[in-house]
C-alpha cells in the first residue's frame, strides 16, 4: 500500500512523518526505514528505525530511487514499513515523474508486502486524479 503525506512547505508534513514512523517501530514486527535527505531527523525517529541519508548513497532522479527502495526490499524480507522524506527532492518536481514512480512503488508495495509513505511538498488540489486514485493521504 502507498501513502501520500501532502501539503505546502510548512504545513506540518514532516512532523507527521516522524509520528508514522514511530508508531510504525512500535507496531512492526519487521524493520522500519526511514530515508531522509541529511542527517535532520536523526533525534525524532526511534533509533529502533533505520534511518538512511539518501545523499550518502548520491541517489538522485526516479530511476535511482526506484532501484534503491527494490534493494532494500529484495536485501531485507522482513521490511514492514518505508517513510521517504523529500520525494520530490530526490526524483525531480515534474508530477508525470511522480504519477510514474507511485504506479512502480505501488507494485513493490504489493510484491514485497511493505507499507511504502511517501511525503510530498506540493498543493493537494494541484495534484492529478491518477495520483490520488494510486494513494490515500495518512
Amino acid at each position: 500500500m502507498i501513502n501520500l503525506i501532502i501539503g505546502k512547505k510548512g504545513t506540518g508534513k514532516t512532523k507527521r512523518l516522524v509520528e508514522h514512523a514511530n508508531e510504525a517501530v512500535r507496531k512492526s514486527t519487521g524493520n522500519v526505514v526511514v530515508i531522509v535527505k541529511g542527517n535532520h531527523l536523526t533525534y525524532d525517529i526511534s533509533h529502533d528505525a533505520r534511518l538512511i541519508d539518501i545523499d550518502s548513497y548520491g541517489i538522485q532522479g526516479v530511476d535511482a530511487m526506484e532501484g534503491f527502495l527494490c534493494g532494500i526490499c529484495a536485501g531485507n524480507y522482513d521490511v514492514t514499513d518505508i517513510f521517504v522524506d523529500s520525494t520530490l527532492k530526490i526524483i525531480g518536481r515534474e508530477i508525470k515523474t511522480l504519477s510514474e514512480f507511485l504506479e512502480k512503488m505501488n507494485r513493490l508495495s504489493a510484491l514485497a508486502d511493505t507499507r511504502i509513505t511517501l511525503l510530498v511538498s506540493a498543493d493537494a488540489s494541484t495534484l492529478p486524479d491518477e495520483i490520488k486514485a494510486i494513494s490515500t493521504e495518512v
